[in-house]
């Protein structure tokens, strides 16, 4: 399905952009043989009544203190400051997920103001059976400018405006990473765009589109927390844990093929330019249950990343 849209022009991308590394190209089912779309046209996933109501299990927390006590359970790597945007590849797999749960990898461009979320742009792969009735990841976006009261994913409402005709959003992505084997994944990029104020998402090697800046109010100026890795939603949390994996499934500190990460990890500043993070902190929900661990290796590979993830329901994690 496809719909009509407007020409836009290309946004001007960060300094420094092309020393993040040779990007990936984002691979879909849909267009697995080259389609696209006609010109001045968008690929748009049909909307179903899931679609509709996902918003019922979005987020109802407004600070970091609340994450312990609502369903979602995070392993992640997140630094605070003053940003324009963030910048990381990340590694895609299928985890096991419970019929209610959702499992997701993904970074967040916050504004708080004091000690409350204001405003949050994000993107990332999931996998989500209720919404999507299979086991397949799947890119995804999601924005809020009140906290998560209201907000909307992927092109379910107005607000993000998609400019490109090869990319689905909530469509499944292919191929994915392997345990112990071939590992796939690709760089996902949310920055405000200097002259317009918008802020822009590419995935890949593609410009997917933008949120305007007047959807917002923190983000009409800036950023003020940046974060990488995984979420997991579950209604099954309060009582026994539920066995819905996050990333691989398997704890980070079994690495490389084994374990999920987020590499080269970026944070874009005032001027536009694309920088490393400095001062990365970490944090884990339930560490027996997903664990984030992070590191720094080759800056043309690897640069600061993160290893996260684990199985969910286990002896330690009961």
């Amino acid at each position: 399905m496809w719909r009509s849209n407007i020409f836009i022009q290309v946004p001007e991308l960060p300094k420094r952009h092309a020393k993040a590394g040779r990007n990936s190209e984002i691979k879909q089912l849909w267009n697995s043989k080259g389609e696209s779309c006609p010109n001045g046209t968008i690929p748009i996933k049909r909307t179903s009544a899931s679609d509709i109501s996902i918003f019922k299990s979005a987020k109802k927390y407004t600070s970091r203190k609340d994450l312990v006590s609502a369903n979602y359970e995070h392993a992640t790597g997140y630094v605070q400051g003053e940003f324009y945007g963030a910048n990381a590849y990340l590694n895609v797999w299928k985890p096991y997920v419970t019929s209610n749960d959702f499992s997701r990898s993904q970074i967040w461009v916050l504004s708080y103001v004091g000690a409350n979320l204001a405003n949050s742009v994000e993107a990332g792969w999931q996998v989500y059976i209720n919404e999507n009735k299979d086991i397949r990841p799947r890119l995804f976006i999601f924005w809020t400018a009140d906290g998560y009261q209201s907000g909307c994913y992927n092109l379910v409402c107005s607000g993000f405006v998609q400019t490109n005709q090869k990319i689905s959003l909530g469509s499944a992505i292919d191929p994915i990473s392997t345990y112990n084997g071939e590992q796939y994944g690709f760089a996902f990029m949310i920055w405000k765009e200097p002259k317009c104020g918008d802020w822009w998402l590419k995935v890949g090697t593609e410009v997917i589109g933008y949120w305007p800046n007047s959807l917002f109010t923190g983000l009409q100026g800036n950023a003020t927390t940046i974060e990488y890795g995984g979420e997991v939603y579950s209604h099954d949390l309060a009582d026994n844990h539920t066995a819905t994996q996050m990333g691989s499934g398997h704890f980070p500190d079994e690495d490389f093929k084994k374990a999920a990460f987020v590499r080269k990890l970026a944070v874009i500043d005032q001027h536009n330019e694309l920088k490393p993070v400095s001062n990365l902190n970490l944090f884990a929900t339930r560490p027996n249950c997903y664990g984030v661990k992070k590191g720094r290796g080759n800056p043309d590979i690897w640069g600061d990343y993160i290893f996260f993830g684990g199985p969910g329901y286990n002896p330690d994690c009961p």
